[in-house]
């Protein structure tokens, strides 16, 4: 009988199996079509080839057949025999230096790319594997290993990467195709439907006919100064769609159009230069959810959908069975993502989290808002970015209204390398100091010195007599300590309401200043980049310069007042926490005492990003790289403990809380009778706040909040404040009926 690598039961009852020689050869192919992409189809082939080895030994077949019942007279108690190993020493075995790095992949296709080493992470490491499990690869080759797969005569190349640094980035690629060819060739032979559902999509020229038809009809009537110049940046954008891929940089003020001209230049330019795939890779999830929609707006014709979103937050409507399964790997024309998603994805180790990797080869990454990539995590950042561009045929595009300048090399004192850059960058916009220029919609005011201190009463009196005004803080505590002090009208918005609590006051918001009603908003930074607000006033908390750029953004931003809209910098009554929120308020405030004139010039923004960079202490403050780089001319690198390090936003003992708001009620009751399912918890993230873990610790001990299974669960009622959000105390400002 024929060596099994999976079986599966038919509806009669019946057994089917899947033939281990016919696994091995086709997840081969589908690994090695991937690795073309990036010029390494044979290491594709090998790594496929021999990534179930293991599947040959005895015991592995005994207990597939008795697991499975396929074999129901074997009478062995079932348990997990060891596969991943054997072709992991059969690949040193055979080929020495290039076999240990095809270890790895093997190795871990499974559990995930392996330490060398004994790390910090959990798991063996290769090197012990590699030593203690040779009996593996004999009883594979003793049960029936196939002479042509042990040696199938392929030759590897030599791996392709210009210095040992790059070792990791190109075996991880490497384990992405491994790992998506094995789920894929495993899923069509399970045939649960979900082979049916994936591919089908269009090509990039399809899509990018579609983007013009729908910009030449939404866009035909150019009416104001400001549209007319979103049309001209959407143009030159266009016009540089046939330069080589590469790295670009897209500087436009805000409001001025940046995401459909950004979404033009990468339709052209991938179709120009056969590219796949757009990938659209955003900071905050409540930007993507808005992104996502703009751009389902310009393909709405087009079935099946050409954009998934893929984050923490997705809303159950926004998903289908299709768009769930290509979130898998990616394999879709248009990609919004968030940076935690796509940056954790390329240092991370586990094969669900990999298996997308390949299909970044050959694409257009559009960063957004890039001046929010995390300045502590630059170094691995700029370094993945730099080989995506450099080995992998990819065209990133920086793109922002206040240029961090990551092209730029910053350098000590002693001329040694603070922070190593991308390299040069072509700017897409048409002149950016022009566009400044004519897309000026404000005039900003700046407190007369860092001293120069005022109190929150003090600036409730000036918001309390304006009908429609934004005030911008940088601190959750300080944001409904304003509120407290203002008219019940006033609306509030953060991170402590929940994310449908904060749509929904979004919502009302738009509404108002639509209809010109009275409209007074207290928020904390989140409304600061992409969500499109445009307010007559905006007062702004002294923070970095690209934050007061992100506050101006929400004054005036169509142009529509007779004169200027008015922003005004403050300073409250403390500065920023320490840490990088103080650190940007300082290089702000040092870049602007030494510019007379105008504060929001993109000249100014280059100062301030080289004094912010400058103040932080590391650019890789895990030590990421190290654990990649320090003996990979060696082969020996630390995969799973970089990993777990590699975090974009630590979680510092922070829990998600899932509160009683709206819906809330009766999906955590759902919860609590039926027990989680995925579409349940997908509706029920729009209802979490996170807090702290002395804060849910707390409320824990005070049976505020309560667990139930694995959850933390709001009990009172009174901690939810139907403005404030959830509340980690009860605050002196509260009212009374809230009082417990």
């Amino acid at each position: 009988m024929d060596q099994l690598a999976h079986v599966k039961q038919r509806d009669d009852g019946t057994w089917d199996h899947h033939p281990l020689d016919e696994h091995l050869r086709c997840v081969s192919n589908l690994a090695g079509e991937s690795a073309a992409g990036f010029g390494s189809a044979e290491w594709g082939r090998l790594a496929g080839l021999w990534h179930d080895l293991g599947k040959y030994q005895p015991q592995f077949q005994k207990y597939i057949r008795s697991a499975s019942g396929f074999d129901a007279h074997i009478e062995t108690a079932p348990g997990k025999v060891k596969h991943a190993i054997a072709g992991a020493i059969h690949a040193v075995d055979s080929l020495g230096p290039y076999g240990r790095l095809l270890a790895y992949l093997i190795a871990g296709h499974h559990a995930g790319l392996p330490d060398w080493h004994p790390g910090e992470a959990k798991g063996s490491a290769l090197s012990q594997e590699l030593a203690a499990e040779i009996a593996t690869l004999v009883n594979a080759i003793a049960g029936g290993a196939l002479p042509e797969i042990l040696a199938p005569g392929i030759t590897l190349p030599k791996p392709l990467i210009r210095e040992t640094r790059e070792l990791h980035q190109w075996l991880r690629m490497l384990f992405s195709c491994l790992v998506d060819a094995d789920f894929l060739d495993t899923e069509a032979f399970m045939d649960d439907g979900r082979t049916r559902l994936r591919g089908g999509y269009l090509d990039v020229p399809p899509l990018r006919a579609a983007y013009d038809s729908h910009m030449a009809k939404t866009f035909a009537a150019a009416d104001t100064h400001v549209k007319r110049l979103r049309a001209e940046i959407r143009v030159a954008c266009i016009a540089r769609a046939a330069d080589i891929p590469g790295l670009y940089s897209l500087t436009v003020p805000t409001g001025g159009g940046k995401t459909l001209a950004s979404l033009g230049f990468a339709l052209h330019h991938a179709e120009r230069h056969g590219m796949k795939r757009i990938i659209y890779v955003i900071p905050y999830t409540s930007i993507i959810e808005q992104t996502a929609d703009v751009f389902r707006g310009v393909f709405a014709n087009i079935e099946p959908a050409p954009v998934i979103e893929h984050h923490s937050n997705l809303e159950a409507e926004h998903e289908t069975a299709r768009s769930r399964i290509a979130a898998e790997n990616w394999d879709v024309p248009v990609v919004v993502t968030t940076n935690v998603q796509f940056f954790e994805s390329l240092y991370a180790a586990k094969p669900s989290r990999c298996r997308k990797l390949h299909n970044i080869a050959n694409s257009v990454v559009i960063l957004d808002e890039a001046q929010l990539l995390p300045p502590e995590h630059l170094t691995p950042i700029l370094d993945a970015l730099r080989q995506l561009i450099e080995r992998y045929n990819v065209t990133v595009v920086l793109s922002t209204a206040t240029q961090p300048e990551l092209q730029k090399t910053r350098r000590d004192a002693f001329d040694r390398d603070l922070l190593k850059g991308l390299g040069e960058a072509r700017e897409l916009a048409p002149d950016p100091e022009r566009l400044y220029r004519e897309l000026e919609r404000v005039a900003v005011t700046l407190p007369a010195s860092p001293d120069d201190r005022r109190t929150w009463e003090d600036i409730a009196n000036e918001l309390a007599q304006l009908d429609r005004v934004l005030c911008i803080v940088n601190r959750r505590d300080d944001a409904a300590t304003l509120w407290s002090l203002l008219p019940r009208e006033t609306l509030h918005l953060s991170a402590r309401m929940c994310g449908q609590h904060r749509a929904q006051v979004i919502a009302d918001i738009r509404r108002r200043l639509a209809a010109h009603e009275p409209v007074r908003v207290i928020s904390t930074q989140l409304v600061e980049a992409g969500v499109d607000l445009d307010f007559p006033v905006v007062y702004r908390a002294m923070a970095g310069l690209d934050s007061i750029a992100q506050a101006a953004g929400r004054c005036n931003r169509e142009g529509k007042l007779p004169g200027k809209g008015r922003v005004v910098v403050f300073n409250p009554p403390r500065p920023s926490p320490s840490g990088l929120l103080l650190k940007a308020e300082q290089a702000a405030q040092r870049v602007l005492a030494g510019a007379p004139g105008e504060p929001l010039t993109p000249s100014n923004y280059a100062r301030y990003f080289d004094h912010f960079y400058g103040s932080v202490n590391s650019h890789d403050k895990e030590g990421v790289m190290d654990l990649l780089v320090r003996d990979a001319a060696k082969g020996e690198i630390q995969f799973r403990t970089a990993a777990e390090k590699f975090r974009l936003i630590p979680d510092e003992g922070q829990r998600p809380i899932l509160v009683l708001w709206g819906d809330g009620f009766s999906l955590i009751g759902t919860l609590k009778k039926i027990g989680p399912n995925r579409d349940l918890m997908r509706k029920l993230q729009r209802h979490t706040v996170t807090l702290y873990e002395y804060q849910w610790k707390k409320l824990l001990a005070s049976r505020d909040l309560e667990m139930h299974n694995d959850f933390i669960i709001q009990k009172s009622e009174a901690l939810y404040h139907p403005v404030l959000g959830l509340l980690p105390e009860v605050p002196d400002y509260a009212p009374q009926s809230l009082m417990i």
